[in-house]
């Protein structure tokens, strides 16, 4: 029985260590919630952590709220401060997968495909599901998407003195170039 468990858990472990996986430190993610006849409300993270197992498809991500940046410091301030309460809530992150993924299938071209998981943002778990594409060239992994994330579901407060000003729905994209491990 104990040399049945030690197969077990040696398969199990290297499994682990043995998965393909890729990685970037400089993913992009913007974030934009703008509203026709005001201030563009545009923010980008150029330096968001991924991780994608080539193996299943699963992946996680991080992003330190702070890092985003806007054309208007009062705005990033606002942000920080007001809005995403990055003191308390210093990092979002994501942890889910690329569905249907097979690595063997991955062209040059863009193919089409969903990414589903949970959000973590502002100390709240949403589920998200984002079109993206995906294709793979010169050993690497490029994953393209977007998704709509509600700032209420979030439990982000908006003023109403500047609630006409912030668009409800914040536009999410992300840009990954993923390199082996």
């Amino acid at each position: 029985m104990k040399n049945l468990l030690l197969i077990l858990t040696s398969l199990l472990l290297s499994n682990l260590l043995l998965a393909q996986k890729y990685s970037s430190k400089t993913g992009k993610v913007t974030i934009e919630a703008s509203v026709p006849m005001f201030e563009d409300v545009f923010a980008q993270d150029d330096s968001n952590v991924v991780v994608l197992n080539a193996d299943n498809g699963e992946m996680a991500s991080v992003s330190v709220v702070k890092n985003f940046k806007f054309k208007v410091k009062l705005m990033e301030e606002h942000f920080n401060e007001s809005y995403a309460e990055t003191a308390k809530y210093p990092k979002a992150t994501f942890k889910g997968k690329v569905v249907a993924f097979d690595k063997t299938k991955l062209t040059a071209n863009p193919q089409k495909v969903t990414v589903q998981g949970i959000l973590n943002f502002h100390g709240v778990d949403r589920n998200v599901s984002s079109a993206a594409t995906i294709s793979a060239k010169d050993g690497k992994i490029y994953l393209k998407g977007n998704f709509v994330a509600k700032s209420a579901d979030f439990k982000v407060t908006i003023p109403k003195m500047v609630m006409k000003k912030v668009a409800e729905n914040v536009n999410v994209e992300y840009n990954y170039t993923l390199v082996k491990q």
